[in-house]
């Protein structure tokens, strides 16, 4: 399997789309702010003194949900965002969600949300990694410019003088 290699099926189109819109909400709350998030420095805060991440940890979940996301959306890197998003669920259910159990909160009564979205990211990032980007995946252009074996125009290498 190649890593960029991908077919023209809307199946990944509709599973990158949907999956990158979705972690792109939650991104924009971590990083900027939005749809009632803390920011950057309020998450970073909450990751690193509240639950004890590495700071490195907390930047990586914060860069990989927010432009991981526009590229997965795009359909470049397509494998390694979707794995990089199930290593992420991965760490937020073992870390925070599940002595929850499977349900979230829809009527307040538990401490926190359960892991039952968490495991639909992480089999919609398993499909993605098997599948490929889909339909109109940049991931599909890399990987035809791959396969005829041409060198890097030199125009986009600077060369070292």
């Amino acid at each position: 399997m190649s890593f960029f290699k991908t077919d023209d099926s809307w199946a990944g189109l509709i599973l990158r789309i949907g999956l990158g819109s979705v972690i792109a909400a939650h991104g924009a709350q971590k990083l900027l702010g939005w749809f009632g998030g803390v920011g950057y420095e309020g998450t970073m805060g909450f990751f690193t003194q509240k639950m004890g991440l590495p700071w490195l940890v907390a930047f990586l979940v914060m860069i990989g949900e927010s432009f991981g996301s526009v590229v997965l959306i795009a359909g470049l890197l397509t494998r390694f965002t979707a794995a990089s998003f199930i290593v992420i669920m991965i760490g937020a259910i073992t870390i925070v969600h599940w002595p929850q159990g499977l349900f979230m909160n829809w009527f307040g009564q538990q401490s926190g949300e359960g892991f039952e979205y968490h495991l639909l990211v992480i089999a919609m990032s398993m499909a993605l990694v098997i599948i490929g980007g889909g339909k109109w995946a940049l991931d599909s252009a890399v990987a035809r410019w791959l396969e005829r074996g041409e060198a890097v125009p030199d125009r986009l290498v600077k060369r070292a003088a």
